[in-house]
């Protein structure tokens, strides 16, 4: 009997750690690389790489709209795309969904049609070859999610691939 209490405790105790460890990782640098060279490898464009120092500036960013957690741009030295949502929402539900904006996009005009798309031109700027995000709870209970690119794209004018 004190052999079964034992085996038991420690499947208890390997499956809270299994359940913690998924509940973290699902907003690791990976999570956030690969969707947007996904989108990038459709398009033609290399694939973009974390850096930690954007990751820095990220989560400074992050950080300081907590208390708010309003969707605007910091203005800082990189390209910058920011979403806020639901507890649920993930690093990769972001990246998504700035990628979704994609069939907004008219490649030929270099424009938007029929909604937004700069989120989506910004994940698949060629020259942006560096990436840092950062993933914060805000008061209210959301989460606010950003992400930063080096160098900046979305240049007026100027084809994103």
């Amino acid at each position: 009997m004190g052999l079964f209490k034992i085996s038991l405790a420690l499947l208890v105790g390997l499956m809270g750690f299994a359940l913690a460890h998924t509940c973290c990782a699902q907003n690791s640098p990976q999570d956030y690389v690969d969707p947007h060279n996904a989108a990038r490898a459709q398009v033609g464009v290399g694939p973009i790489t974390w850096n930690d120092t954007v990751a820095a500036y990220a989560q400074n960013y992050a950080n300081q709209r907590i208390g708010d957690c309003n969707l605007v741009h910091s203005g800082g030295p990189y390209g910058e795309n920011i979403a806020w949502g639901s507890p649920s929402l993930t690093g990769t539900d972001a990246v998504n969904m700035w990628v979704g904006e994609k069939p907004n996009y008219d490649y030929n005009s270099n424009s938007c049609f029929g909604g937004e798309c700069g989120h989506y031109t910004q994940v698949v700027w060629r020259n942006s070859v560096r990436l840092g995000c950062a993933r914060v709870q805000c008061d209210n209970g959301g989460w606010f999610v950003t992400c930063n690119y080096d160098p900046p794209g979305n240049y007026v004018g100027q084809r994103p691939y």
